[in-house]
């Protein structure tokens, strides 16, 4: 009877402490989206990861009954196995986003070569880079020009 009433204490305690540590992680990500440092579809999957460690935590019997059902016979390890998922899918999400990223920043590269090609041939026949003058007295036969910005009358 006594072995039974200290194992109590002892759940009490970690299922307090477990609902102490998810609320602090759930508080962790919201504010990491009021400063917009964390992305809003970043944290949804944090939140729904801390709602689910909280539903955990304030259902006693929850991991045991899916420890149970899956087979595992210590909840703690079906604890553990549903950890390793998800930082799986988290790996898996984060390359997905890596090799887009890169393909992005690839495209991006080719893009300003490109435009650099092609301001580098303007100039080459003559036209002037980035708004300049050109140097072959053109400007004359023109007309009038704009004084340039930022320039006092």
């Amino acid at each position: 009877m006594i072995a039974l009433a200290a194992s109590a204490g002892v759940d009490t305690r970690v299922q307090v402490v477990a609902l102490i540590v998810t609320a602090v992680m759930l508080g962790i990500v919201l504010e990491l989206v009021r400063r917009r440092r964390l992305a809003e579809r970043y944290a949804l999957l944090w939140m729904v990861v801390a709602i689910v460690l909280l539903v955990f935590a304030v259902w006693k019997g929850l991991l045991g009954d899916a420890a149970h059902l899956v087979g595992i016979q210590v909840p703690a390890n079906a604890l553990f196995l549903a950890a390793i998922g998800v930082i799986f899918i988290l790996l898996l999400h984060f390359s997905v986003a890596v090799s887009r990223l890169a393909e992005e920043t690839k495209i991006l590269a080719q893009e300003v070569a490109r435009l650099d090609q092609e301001l580098r041939a303007r100039s080459a026949n003559g036209g002037a880079p980035n708004g300049a003058e050109p140097t072959d007295g053109s400007a004359a036969k023109q007309g009038p020009q704009r004084p340039p910005v930022g320039a006092k009358d």
